[in-house]
């Protein structure tokens, strides 16, 4: 036997900043296999975790389990679940979490999501989990439940802890009103409540991430603040996310969107805008880049290839699925959907 001081010294790994992706789950069946072909694709580029969206109100709940329940069975990428609560009472948020912890998923995105926009004088429950960092608490008080009361969950919990992300908005929440100092505050917030690690909304200048990383530290949080990117390869895209989210792309952008005109153009010029500002937030200290798809895989793929993270996006042809298969690492996600 060796003896273990003659062992050479393990060579550190070269740092590396995270990837990830956002999916969204197919809301019909017919759109079902071109969402796991997506999948496939964004899990080969081995990420370090995929986050999956949960309705307003947990309308796609049993297709956002579905999801989930399939990555944790045929990849090795972690899922994570986002979860909402607004409008939604403390036992049913309950009962949702001990179901997405019963298929096996530790990790969670805790939003509070959107009140209905057709209500004006829509009000919460009074018995209903009002924010995001009720939300987290809830998670917490949840998985101690069941640690207390199960020594086996217990066991599983200490082996494999359970992580919950936030949201933040590094230029202010412009649909709640809030400033970036708020933001600040209610980030510190969201950690002292269980918070372990942060995901920004979409912005389009690196001043935005690094300005709010900087006074997020000032303030006292220490949690990492990951950068979510958004591919700006689609004008009609980004005039839709500012629709829902109230971020404005910036006038230069479109205007050159607009003008390239043809789709491969804009997909072109799109994408080095995009690494253009992902390489500036990875210089200054960005822990990872998390890619808003909105189900493409091509723009995050292309994205992730500019800044030296992963490869580029294979031709669309009808060998794709028969190379990708072919490959060292294939993610065992099922090429036909499961039903959902």
């Amino acid at each position: 036997m060796v003896a273990e001081a003659s062992l050479p010294p393990t060579p550190a790994l070269p740092a590396r900043p995270t990837i990830s992706f956002e999916l969204m789950p197919p809301r019909r069946p017919d759109a079902a296999p071109k969402f796991w072909e997506t999948a496939r694709r964004l899990v080969a580029a081995r990420p370090d975790f995929v986050s999956v969206t949960y309705g307003a109100g947990g309308s796609d709940r049993a297709t956002a389990r579905q999801v989930v329940s399939t990555l944790l069975k045929g990849t090795p990428v972690l899922p994570v679940a986002h979860l909402t609560c607004v409008g939604a009472h403390r036992e049913d948020v309950s009962a949702v979490i001990d179901d997405f912890l019963d298929a096996g998923t530790r990790a969670f995105l805790a939003l509070r999501g959107d009140p209905p926009k057709d209500q004006p004088d829509w009000r919460p429950p009074a018995d209903g989990v009002a924010s995001s960092i009720e939300l987290v608490q809830l998670l917490r008080e949840v998985e101690a439940r069941r640690c207390a009361s199960d020594p086996g969950a217990a066991l599983r919990g200490a082996a494999r802890p359970m992580t919950i992300a936030v949201a933040t908005f590094v230029d202010g929440n412009v649909q709640a009103g809030t400033t970036r100092t708020q933001e600040v505050r209610r980030l510190k917030e969201k950690q002292e409540a269980g918070a372990g690690f942060a995901i920004t909304q979409l912005f389009y200048e690196a001043d935005s991430y690094t300005d709010f990383v900087a006074e997020a530290r000032a303030a006292g949080v220490t949690i990492p603040i990951l950068a979510g990117q958004l591919p700006t390869t689609e004008p009609r895209r980004l005039r839709r996310v500012e629709e829902l989210t109230g971020v404005r792309a910036p006038r230069h952008l479109l205007d050159a969107l607009d003008a390239a005109g043809d789709p491969e153009a804009q997909h072109a010029y799109g994408t080095a805008r995009a690494v253009e500002l992902a390489q500036r937030v990875l210089d200054a200290g960005a822990p990872g880049i998390h890619v808003y798809t909105f189900n493409k895989y091509r723009p995050a793929l292309d994205l992730l290839e500019g800044v030296h993270l992963g490869g580029p996006a294979p031709a669309d042809d009808p060998s794709d699925g028969a190379d990708l298969a072919r490959r060292p690492w294939v993610p065992s996600i099922p090429t036909q959907a499961p039903a959902v």
